[in-house]
C-alpha cells in the first residue's frame, strides 16, 4: 500500500526544512505561535524567520508548562494578608504554582480548561470544585461564567474569571516566546488547539482568554485535525485522480481532561493551477469525530486520590471523610501524589507514596500496585472503544477501512488503553507514527504558518467538522421558526459548503443561530439586517421592481477560524426587462470562443467550496449548485440574447449585541484594566527583586574589598574606616524588617551611598596599573609623528628643488619652440592655404610642484600640543601620592592617543596622494585640411580662357614609384600597403 513506500518518522528539523520555507521578513511581529492548550499543561511552538521550527521553552527549560496560575498574598509584618486597593499579590506560573499549592491552596487555579463556557451550576463545575474544595468558585453576576475570588484582594474587589486567569497563563507562554524569538521580537498571532467537542460557548471563552493575554487568534483547530497536519507534512498520499484509494487514519487523543477519537482522509489531488497546468495537492479531510469529555488522566487520578483519602480516614480513626475531602492542603498533596503515581504505573508494577504529617501527629504511608489500579479503573476502560466506535459510525465506515489507529496524548500510556484499543482494532494498526506528547502542538504552528503572509509551506487543504447542528432561528408572521443549516458533518473549511438562505422579508429584520448541543438548543449569535428596505426601496423607484418579485439573501456559512456560522453577504434582487442586445462586438468575441469578461476569469479550482440555495420557512434545501466555473456555460456556445436581466442591491448586515451588551462591555475593559495594572505590578516588583539583590551582592564585594590588601596603597585608613562603618550599617538595615519595606529607589540609594565610597579607590589602582602601558604608546605614536613629519618634509624639499629645475628648464624650451614656429611661418607665407595644424610644435606641459599644498602646521601644532601636556602631566603626576587622585587619567590618555594617530593618518593620506604620479594629457589630433573648392565660374565672353589645368593625383592614392604617401593625403589603404613593403613600425609614420 501507499503507507509503505513513505517513511513514517517523528519530526526532525531536517524533514521541517523540506517543508518550511521561511520568506524574509522585515518585522518582528512575522513570528507566530502554535499552542497546544491542555488541561494539565500547556505547550508551544515557534514560527520565525530565521528560527526552524521548534518548541517554546519554559523559563525552567522544560518543553511543556503546568497548566496553572497562582497568587502568592502580601502580607505585613504580622502576617497579615494586605489587600490594600492598588497593590496585586505576586503571581507564580506553572510548576512553581502548584508548589504553592500546600501553602495557599485557594490561590492556586490548576486544570482551568473544563471551566471554559462553563457555568457554576453544571457537572464539570461540580467535579472541578470537588478536586478542589479550598478554591471559592462564584458566578459572574454579569456573563453568568464562572469566576473564582481570592482571598488575596478586598472583599469588593470584582472575582477573577476563568478567562482571566487563562489569559494570564498565555500571557506567560507569550512571554516566553518572545524571549526565545529575540530581543525586541513581538509574538501577536497564534493557533490554538481545541477538542473537537467544544462548543460556541467554548471556543469564543478561549479566544477571549487568547486576546486577554494580547494574542491575536488565527483559528481554532481540533486536537485530530492538529495531529492530521503534522502527520500530513512530511509525507505524500495516494491520488484520487489516478484512481489510487485514499487513506484512513484515526487518531485517538486520551488526555488529562478527555478523550477523542479523530477519522481522517488522507489524499493527493491533481487541481487546476493555471489554464495549461495542473498542481498535485494533499488533502487532510475530518470524516467523523467521537468523544468522551470526562475520560482522562484526571479522572483516573481522583480514583488514586480516593484510595488516600479511604486510607488517610482509616488511619486517623477520628477524621471523616468530608473533613479530608473539605482540606484544601490535604486535598491538593493527594492531587500531586495521584498524577506521580499514575504515571509510575504506567511502566512499573507497583509504587508507594509518604505524606508526613497529612494530619496533626498523623504520617501516611501507602502502596499501590497495577493491578489494583486497574480494579479501580475498570469503569474506564469499559469506555475507552466509544470514541471510536462513534468517530466510525459518524463516517460510515468500519475498522477493516482503517489504515491505521495514531495515537496521541499523556494518558494513553496507560496499560488497560493500550490493551482495550489493541483489542478493538488489532496491534498491527496501531502506530506511534508522531511524537503523543507534541504532534499536536507542531501541526497547530504548521497551520499558523500556513495563515500567515510571511511564511511559504508545504500546501495541505485541511477540513474539519462542525461536529454540532447548527440551525437557523427568525420570526415568520409572529412566530418562531427553526431550520437546520448544517449538520455535525457539514465541513468546516476547505470544501465547505456556502448556503444562500432565501427570506420573504423586505423590511429590515433580524434572525440568529443556534448549537443543539445533547436536546439544549444554544444561542450562538444574532444578525440584523442594516439597509434592507432602503434596498427594497432603491430597486422598486429605480428599476420599477415590484415587491412580491423583489427576492432577498443572505450567504452563510461556518467560519474557517472557529467553526460558528457567519453571514458573509447579502442582497435583494429582481428581474427586469433587458432592452439593450449584446454588441455585435461581444456576439463575435462569443462565435470565437472568447466569451464575456467573466468567462476570461482564470480557472478555479473549487476551493470555495459549493453554494447551496436554500429557502427559509420551506425547505432545508432546494437546490445545489456549485461555486466553480465547471458549471459556467462554455463560451465555445453561440450567446442568446438575454430577454431579462437581473438587478441587485447589496445589503449590509451586521451582529446583533445581546442583552446587557454594554455592561460586559465594560466588564471586559476593566478586566484589560486589571490586567494590566497586575503586569506593571508585576514589573514593579521585578524591579524591587533586582534592585535588592544587587544590593546583597554589592554588600559581598565591598567585604571582600576591606579584606585585599591591594587596595591599601590606594587608601587612608580614614577612608577604609569609612567604609566598614558605612557597610555595618547596610547589613544591620537590610537583616531588620526595614528591608522588606523599602521601596526600590530606597535600595538604589544605599547601594549608590556604599558605591561612591568605594570606587574611587578601584579606579585608582586600576588608573595606577594601566597608566605605565598607556604612556608608553602615547610617547611611541609622538615619535612615528615626528619622525613622518621628517620624512614628508625631505620628500617636500626635494620636490621643491626639482620644480624649480623643471622651470628653468621649461622656460629654456619654450623660447626654442617660439624660434621654431616663427621660421616654419615665415617659410609658408607664399601658400595659399598653409596647414596651420601641422606646423604648429605644442610647448611640454608646464612643471607643478605636488608638495605646495601641503600643510605641515595642524600636525606641528598637535604634536607640540600634546607633547608639551604628557611633560605637564607627567612632573604633576610624580609628585602626587597613591591614594590621591590622579591628575594624568587613562581617559584623557586614552584621547591624546586617538588624536595624535588621526593626524598622522591625515598627514600620511596627503603625503601618499602627492607621491602619485600626475596624468600627462594627450595632445589632440590634428586636424585634415579641407580640400579646395573648385572655381565653377566660367570665362567672361572676350576674354581668353584660362590654361587647363594638370591631371592631378586623387586624393588617397599613393604614387606608383613606392615612395611613402604624402601625410595628411593617404588613405588607410595605402598606408597598410606601405608598411607592408616597409615592414616598418606605426611609430614611424
Amino acid at each position: 500500500m501507499a503507507i509503505d513506500r513513505r517513511r513514517a518518522g517523528a519530526f526532525s528539523p531536517l524533514a521541517l526544512c523540506l517543508v518550511l520555507v521561511l520568506f524574509l521578513a522585515s518585522t518582528a511581529s512575522a513570528a507566530v505561535l502554535g499552542i497546544d492548550f491542555g488541561t494539565l499543561n500547556i505547550k508551544a511552538a515557534l514560527v520565525k524567520p530565521g528560527i526552524p521550527l521548534d518548541i517554546v521553552l519554559t523559563k525552567d527549560s522544560k518543553r511543556k508548562e503546568v497548566a496553572a496560575v497562582a497568587f502568592k498574598p502580601n502580607r505585613d509584618e504580622k502576617n497579615n494578608i494586605i489587600t490594600t486597593p492598588g497593590t496585586f499579590p505576586e503571581r507564580a506560573y506553572g510548576g512553581d504554582a502548584l508548589s504553592l499549592q500546600g501553602r495557599f491552596p485557594g490561590e492556586v487555579y490548576p486544570n482551568l480548561k473544563m471551566l471554559l463556557g462553563i457555568q457554576p451550576g453544571e457537572d464539570a463545575a461540580q467535579i472541578y470544585q470537588q478536586r478542589y474544595p479550598a478554591l471559592q468558585l462564584k458566578q459572574d453576576g454579569k456573563s453568568g461564567a464562572t469566576a473564582f475570588k481570592s482571598s488575596a484582594f478586598a472583599d469588593d474587589v470584582n472575582p477573577f474569571s476563568v478567562e482571566e486567569l487563562i489569559g494570564m497563563e498565555l500571557a506567560n507562554i507569550k512571554r516566553n516566546a518572545e524571549s526565545m524569538a529575540g530581543k525586541d521580537s513581538v509574538v501577536g498571532d497564534a493557533v490554538i488547539t481545541v477538542p473537537p467537542f467544544y462548543t460556541a460557548e467554548e471556543k469564543r471563552a478561549l479566544v477571549k482568554a487568547a486576546n486577554f493575554a494580547g494574542l491575536n487568534v488565527y483559528a481554532l483547530i481540533s486536537d485530530g485535525l492538529a495531529v492530521g497536519l503534522d502527520y500530513a507534512k512530511t509525507r505524500t498520499f495516494p491520488d484520487v485522480t489516478k484512481d489510487e484509494k485514499p487513506e484512513y487514519h484515526l487518531v485517538y487523543d486520551m488526555g488529562a481532561g478527555s478523550t477523542s477519537a479523530t477519522l481522517l482522509r488522507f489524499q493527493a489531488k491533481s487541481v487546476k493551477e493555471t489554464r495549461t497546468s495542473n498542481k498535485t495537492v494533499q488533502e487532510v479531510t475530518v470524516l467523523g469525530t467521537g468523544w468522551d469529555r470526562t475520560l482522562g488522566g484526571d479522572a483516573m487520578n481522583h480514583v488514586i486520590m480516593e484510595d488516600f483519602v479511604t486510607k488517610l480516614v482509616q488511619k486517623s480513626g477520628s477524621t471523616t471523610e468530608q473533613q479530608v475531602r473539605s482540606n484544601g492542603r490535604i486535598m491538593g498533596r493527594f492531587f500531586k501524589e495521584a498524577e506521580r503515581v499514575r504515571q509510575i504505573l504506567s511502566a512499573n508494577s507497583e509504587t508507594s507514596s509518604g505524606f508526613e504529617e497529612i494530619l496533626p501527629d498523623v504520617d501516611l504511608r501507602t502502596k499501590l500496585n497495577r493491578a489494583e489500579f486497574e480494579k479501580m479503573t475498570s469503569g474506564f476502560a469499559d469506555r475507552v472503544e466509544q470514541p471510536i466506535k462513534d468517530a466510525l459510525a459518524m463516517a460510515s465506515l468500519g475498522i477493516e477501512d482503517l489504515t491505521s489507529v495514531i495515537v496521541h496524548g499523556g494518558a494513553i500510556r496507560t496499560p488497560f488503553a493500550q490493551s482495550k484499543l489493541e483489542g478493538l482494532v488489532g496491534a498491527a494498526k496501531i502506530r506511534n507514527s508522531v511524537n503523543p506528547d507534541e504532534s499536536a502542538v507542531f501541526g497547530a504552528a504548521f497551520k499558523a504558518a500556513s495563515l500567515s503572509p510571511s511564511f511559504r509551506v508545504k500546501e495541505i487543504r485541511d477540513s474539519d467538522v462542525a461536529g454540532y447542528p447548527t440551525s437557523l432561528t427568525y420570526i415568520d408572521k409572529g412566530k418562531s421558526v427553526k431550520q437546520t443549516l448544517f449538520k455535525p458533518t457539514s465541513p468546516v473549511g476547505f470544501g465547505a459548503t456556502t448556503k444562500q438562505v432565501t427570506f420573504k422579508d423586505k423590511d429590515d429584520f433580524s434572525f440568529g443561530f443556534v448549537q443543539t448541543v445533547g436536546s439544549v438548543d444554544r444561542p450562538i449569535s444574532t444578525f440584523k439586517s442594516d439597509n434592507l428596505t432602503a434596498s427594497v426601496e432603491e430597486l422598486s423607484s429605480k428599476h420599477g421592481c415590484d415587491k412580491a418579485d423583489i427576492t432577498t439573501k443572505f450567504s452563510v456559512r461556518l467560519s474557517p477560524l472557529n467553526g460558528l456560522p457567519d453571514v458573509t453577504g447579502g442582497s435583494v434582487s429582481c428581474e427586469v426587462d433587458d432592452s439593450k442586445s449584446g454588441s455585435v462586438g461581444d456576439s463575435v468575441k462569443g462565435w470565437l470562443g472568447f466569451g464575456k469578461k467573466k468567462d476570461q476569469e482564470p480557472l478555479g479550482d473549487d476551493t470555495d467550496g459549493p453554494v447551496e440555495e436554500v429557502e427559509a420557512a420551506t425547505s432545508a434545501s432546494a437546490s445545489t449548485k456549485s461555486s466553480s466555473t465547471s458549471d459556467a456555460a462554455s463560451s465555445s456556445k453561440t450567446p442568446e440574447a438575454p430577454k431579462k436581466r437581473t438587478e441587485t442591491v447589496n445589503v449590509r448586515v451586521s451582529a446583533a449585541p445581546d442583552e446587557g451588551a454594554s455592561s460586559v462591555t465594560e466588564q471586559i475593559t476593566d478586566m484589560f484594566q486589571r490586567l494590566k495594572d497586575f503586569d506593571a505590578s508585576d514589573k514593579a516588583r521585578y524591579a524591587r527583586e533586582e534592585a535588592q539583590n544587587v544590593l546583597e551582592s554589592y554588600t559581598y564585594q565591598v567585604r571582600d574589598f576591606l579584606e585585599n590588601s591591594d587596595y591599601e596603597a590606594f587608601s587612608t585608613k580614614t577612608m577604609r574606616a569609612e567604609i566598614k562603618k558605612l557597610l555595618e550599617q547596610t547589613r544591620e538595615w537590610m537583616d531588620s524588617g526595614d528591608l522588606t519595606k523599602a521601596t526600590t529607589e530606597t535600595l538604589k540609594e544605599k547601594r549608590l551611598a556604599l558605591k561612591q565610597l568605594v570606587e574611587p579607590i578601584k579606579t585608582r589602582r586600576t588608573e595606577s596599573t594601566s597608566r605605565p602601558k598607556l604612556i608608553k604608546s602615547l610617547q611611541k605614536a609622538l615619535d612615528d609623528t615626528q619622525k613622518l613629519i621628517l620624512k614628508v618634509e625631505g620628500e617636500a624639499a626635494k620636490a621643491s628643488s626639482s620644480f624649480i629645475k623643471a622651470v628653468a628648464e621649461a622656460s629654456s624650451s619654450a623660447s626654442s619652440v617660439v624660434s621654431k614656429a616663427t621660421d616654419a611661418a615665415s617659410d609658408v607665407d607664399d601658400l595659399e592655404e598653409p596647414d596651420t595644424a601641422s606646423s604648429t610644435t605644442e610647448p611640454p606641459p608646464a612643471p607643478t610642484n605636488p608638495y605646495a599644498n601641503l600643510d605641515f602646521t595642524f600636525v606641528q601644532e598637535t604634536y607640540d600640543n600634546i607633547s608639551k601636556w604628557l611633560r605637564d602631566n607627567l612632573k604633576a603626576q610624580e609628585k602626587l601620592k597613591e591614594h590621591e587622585e590622579p591628575v594624568l587619567s587613562i581617559k584623557d590618555l586614552d584621547s591624546k592617543v586617538a588624536e595624535i594617530k588621526k593626524v598622522m593618518k591625515q598627514l600620511s593620506a596627503e603625503a601618499a596622494n602627492a607621491r602619485k604620479p600626475k596624468p600627462t594629457q594627450k595632445p589632440k589630433p590634428k586636424p585634415k585640411p579641407k580640400a579646395p573648392k573648385k572655381d565653377k565660374s566660367k570665362p567672361v565672353e572676350g576674354e581668353e580662357a584660362p590654361p587647363a589645368a594638370e591631371p592631378e593625383t586623387p586624393v588617397g592614392e599613393a604614387e606608383q614609384d613606392g615612395k611613402k604617401p604624402i601625410k595628411g593625403a593617404e588613405s588607410i589603404e595605402d598606408m597598410m600597403d606601405w608598411l607592408k613593403k616597409e615592414k616598418l613600425e606605426h611609430e614611424e609614420l
